[in-house]
């Protein structure tokens, strides 16, 4: 059974000025999900956090959380958190009492709050820290304390502005893994903001990818990667070989045939297309077959070139290559250091091909 939708974004524009930050969006965010905003500056991913906390009000369009219509709600009424870049920890506070904070304005009992701050602490391994000053913290003991501060009134939603921005990257990995656990942990909804794709994939149940106020795709990382719905998505999300593309003919089992830089393939689609069409072709470095033409070990239909440069990566080593018809791709091949036969070297003469069915095809706009 589906999870019902916490936050409903529909028809949601947002105007400053003449300029549109965002642009009729319509988006469902699951009860208990993570899910994240990825794109990059401007793009309008921001923007949503700051109308779903109520920082900002829509344009046009409805907002409703748990059901409920949530434009004219002010943000104090909203079961909405949010944990900024900053931060925004009180600096003339300890740790304990930046966590209270929020509880104090509400007038709990004071038995209560101390037990509530005490649990949360606990949670995100910072109880031995509950006196310290922000100042006398590291960044990411500081990020602990903010959400900390955002999860002890027990939100339905809990935003995340790029919170690791100002951190390491040894430090960012960890926090990642510890913030997806509190997740689970929690069952909170959390909407994450990033333009890091790694950041993205490697937290979110689905990714919503964003460029100019429009979401281009939503899905899991997974989909994302292997079945980028438009050129936008498939270039802002790891690297990519687009070639040019036209169809033939219909194989009996329903693959195209179709002329690519100028060598017949097969193309598995999951669009329908015309004889005649102009497509584009893109494929993931990892899904290239690259031979040295010494091997002849590569089976017709496949593309000839010549190696312009290797960089060695540890467990593969990416292969820049030239077409024959002078058409650049890029390659990862696994490194067998062990086997010298197959080492790839500048200069070196190559057939290329692809896995058959790991292509993805798009019409001539990229659409």
């Amino acid at each position: 059974m589906e999870k019902s939708p916490i936050i409903e974004l529909r028809g949601v524009s947002k105007f400053y000025g003449d300029t549109a930050a965002l642009h009729n969006v319509n988006l469902e965010i699951a009860n208990g999900e993570f899910l994240t905003l990825l794109g990059p500056s401007g793009c309008g991913k921001t923007t949503i956090l700051r109308l779903i906390s109520g920082l900002e009000k829509p344009s046009q369009g409805e907002l409703l959380l748990n059901g409920v219509s949530i434009g004219d709600t002010p943000p104090e009424k909203r079961q909405v958190n949010t944990v900024f870049q900053n931060y925004a920890l009180f600096p003339h506070m300890t740790v304990r009492d930046n966590v209270a904070f929020g509880l104090k304005m509400r007038r709990l009992p004071a038995d209560e709050i101390d037990r509530k701050v005490r649990e949360v602490l606990q949670r995100v391994q910072m109880e031995s820290m509950a006196m310290r000053m922000p100042s006398q913290l590291s960044g990411g003991q500081q990020q602990r304390v903010a959400i900390a501060r955002a999860i002890v009134n027990n939100p339905l939603v809990l935003l995340l502005d790029e919170p690791f921005s100002a951190l390491d990257a040894k430090l960012r990995k960890q926090l990642q893994l510890e913030i997806k656990m509190l997740q689970r942990q929690l069952g909170i909804t959390f909407v994450f903001v990033t333009h890091d794709q790694e950041e993205a994939f490697a937290m979110s149940d689905r990714v919503v990818v964003m460029n100019e106020g429009a979401i281009k795709q939503v899905g899991s990382s997974q989909q994302i990667y292997e079945e980028p719905e438009n050129l936008f998505v498939a270039h802002f999300v790891g690297e990519i070989n687009v070639l040019e593309g036209t169809i033939k003919s219909v194989r009996e089992d329903g693959a195209y045939m179709a002329d690519v830089e100028g060598v017949e393939f097969p193309l598995h689609s999951t669009r329908e297309h015309e004889i005649g069409e102009k497509v584009k072709v893109l494929l993931r470095p990892e899904d290239l077959i690259v031979y040295l033409e010494k091997e002849k070990a590569l089976n017709p239909p496949f593309f000839t070139g010549r190696i312009e440069h290797t960089v060695y990566k540890g467990a593969t080593v990416d292969i820049l290559l030239t077409l024959d018809n002078g058409k650049a791709l890029q390659a990862a091949e696994f490194f067998n250091e062990d086997d010298e036969d197959i080492t790839y070297r500048e200069g070196d003469r190559v057939t290329v091909s692809w896995i058959e069915g790991w292509e993805v095809v798009l019409d001539e706009e990229g659409e």
